[in-house]
This record gives structure tokens, sequence and C-alpha cells, in this order.
């Protein structure tokens, strides 16, 4: 019997050992400084954590899940302090979880649990976390109560050790203007090569390309219908990153170099541009994430486009909360007529695309 009962509570300490941990691993996938980041912008800040608390507060948060995941797995101060405290976590990211899920209507969206590795729905970790609760609370009920060690330098050591791993694996990083350009560019030819198109670091904004290589073909009947009526201009808020963004009809693209969506928006928009000799103007900002992608994007692509590079904390604070890459904006002096983004229900349509371009400034709605 107490064999079984020994079996049982390692099963359990087992399971919620992983769960801790793959949670702590997933949130620093495909790279610790990208993926902490991108769980700020996505999951701290529209809790109204600042640009400066929050990057604290997540590698603190990731270091002290990793650091139970661990502990669960050890007898000092189990019983007294390692289970109720992973006990109160869940707790909060229930209520964090109902509280989001309630706000929204709904149950879209990742949580960010699992990071970027395992999307999960807020209901779903709800579930998750109501059953880790329970078979914590009943591995509570088994554990004997003389079972406890009193080592609190193990305790103590093993969780400051990792948060200062994460620390360590991702640095914080002085976030600079947004929008701060580079006054050297690189001017690259339509051949594509990577020794040409390396990025100039300038704070938190690289320059480089600075032609658009699509070769125009005209279609035997061009179908277009563009009145000469236009907006009114407007500052669209990008002009430190292309000057002359504000005047006449653009396409600002928000990608990242190693994003399959990305590229795939990026064929799609170079097919239409080569169909259409009036097509708005390509431009793109990229997040400084895999940077040295960038030529490959563009072989993959089939054109090379004017483009920036951002830091990744400032590109989705450009993209805007709760959106997602791929992002697709058409512009028409500043004023944003469409705006495709992420690779669901308002993914960028070509199609769609198309039609909205061909309409005259009198049957646009903003």
């Amino acid at each position: 019997m107490e064999k079984g009962k020994s079996y049982l509570t390692w099963t359990i300490r087992i399971i919620i050992s992983f769960l801790f941990i793959v949670s702590a691993v997933a949130k620093m996938y495909p790279s610790p400084y990208f993926a902490i980041s991108t769980f700020e912008v996505k999951q701290l800040y529209p809790l109204g954590f600042s640009e400066i608390i929050a990057p604290w507060f997540s590698r603190i948060l990731i270091g002290i899940e990793l650091a139970l995941g661990i502990l669960i797995l050890q007898n000092n101060f189990l019983r007294k302090l390692i289970i109720p405290v992973t006990i109160l976590l869940l707790a909060v990211f229930v209520g964090h979880l109902s509280y989001v899920t309630f706000l929204s209507g709904g149950n879209s969206g990742n949580c960010g649990c699992f990071g970027e590795l395992i999307p999960m729905t807020p209901i779903e970790a709800i579930i998750k976390n109501i059953v880790a609760i329970f078979l914590l609370l009943y591995l509570f009920y088994l554990l004997p109560k003389t079972n406890d060690k009193n080592n609190f330098w193990i305790v103590s050591g093993i969780t400051l050790a990792t948060i200062i791993s994460i620390f360590l694996l991702a640095p914080i990083k002085k976030i600079t203007n947004d929008f701060v350009v580079s006054p050297i560019e690189n001017v690259v030819s339509d051949t594509i090569s990577t020794e040409n198109i390396a990025p100039i670091v300038k704070d938190s904004v690289f320059t480089a390309v600075k032609v658009d290589s699509v070769k125009k073909v005209l279609p035997t009947k061009i179908e277009e219908v563009i009145s000469t009526t236009e907006p009114k201009k407007i500052k669209s808020g990008y002009a430190k990153l292309f000057p002359k963004i504000d005047s006449g009809r653009k396409t600002l693209c928000f990608f990242v170099p190693g994003c399959d969506h990305c590229r795939t928006a990026a064929k799609e928009l170079t097919e239409l541009k080569q169909k259409n000799a009036n097509f708005p103007e390509i431009l793109i900002i990229f997040m400084n994430e895999e940077a040295d992608l960038i030529p490959a994007f563009f072989k993959e692509t089939g054109a090379e486009y004017p483009y920036k590079i951002i830091e990744i904390i400032p590109f989705w604070n450009a993209l805007g909360t709760g959106k997602d890459t791929p992002g697709v904006k058409y512009l028409w002096n500043g004023n944003t007529y469409k705006y495709y983004n992420g690779i669901t229900d308002n993914k960028f349509n070509p199609t769609d695309y198309q039609e909205l371009i061909n309409k005259p400034f009198s049957e646009l709605k903003k």
C-alpha cells in the first residue's frame, strides 16, 4: 500500500514538474530575448505593466516557474512552502485568464502559458491549471507531514540560480527611440547578395535596401478605376522610417525574416505588383529577429523592396496591440484604409487587396 502511495505521489510530482519546466522553457522559444519580449508585449503590456517593469517581471516570473518545476521534485519545505506557492501561482493564473476571457467576450488567441511553442486558448489554460491545482491538493494530502526537510539554502539557491539564468539567457536591453533612422543606407542591385544587404545598426533601427526590383509587367488589359481625387494628407507616424510614406499610395508591411507566413504574403504582393503598373509602393518594416535571413527572404519573395529593421519590442508596438504578423497596411496620403494582420480571419488576402487598391477615393472607407 505504501509502495503504491509512493508511486502515486511521484507520478503527480513529475507531472507538475514537467508542466512548469515546459512552461518556462516554452516562453523562451524560439530564442530567449525574442520570446520573452513577445510575451511582455502581448501578455504584460495589456495588463498595465510599463516598459520598465515588464522586462524584470517577465524574467523573474519565468525563473520562478522553472524553480518550482525543479523544487517540486525535492523534499525541502515541500509541504510548508513549495506546494502552497505553486497552488497560489496557478490560482493567480486562473484568475487572470478568467478576467481576460470575460473582457474579450470569447476564447480566442494564445494565452501565452506555453509561449508560441504550444498555443493554448484561455479556456484550455484555465482547465489545465485547475487540474494541476487539484493534483497539488491531492499531493499535499498524500505526503506525510514528517516528509519535509528544512534546508532553506537549497530552496533559495535553486530559485536564485534559475532567475539569474533567465537574465543571462535574455539580458534586458535598453529600448531606444522606436523610429531612429540610420544616416547611412546600403543601396543594392537587383542581384541579391548577402554581402550587399548586411544591415547597419543605429540604435533600435537598421537601414538597408533602397531598391524596388520588381519588373513591372503590363497586362494586356488594365482594369483600374483610380480617381484623381485623393484624401487629405495626414501623418501616419512612420515618416521617420520612410520620409515619403505620407505622400501617395503605399503598401506598408510588417514582416519577420524567418516567418513562412510573411514570406507567403510577400510573394503574393510581388505577384500583384508584377501585373499592376500602378501598384502602391511596397515598404517593409522587419523585426530584428534572424535579420541575417533577409537575403533569403527576398530571394524567395522574388523581389527586393525598401526596408528598415527595428528592434523586437518597438516592432510589436509599431504593429499594434493585439496584432500579429504578417501585417500589411494600405496607406494613402498617410491614411490607413486597410490593415491585414495575422494568419486567421484578418490575414492578407491578395484578391481583396487587388480590388481595394483599384477603388477610387470616393469608394474607400477608413
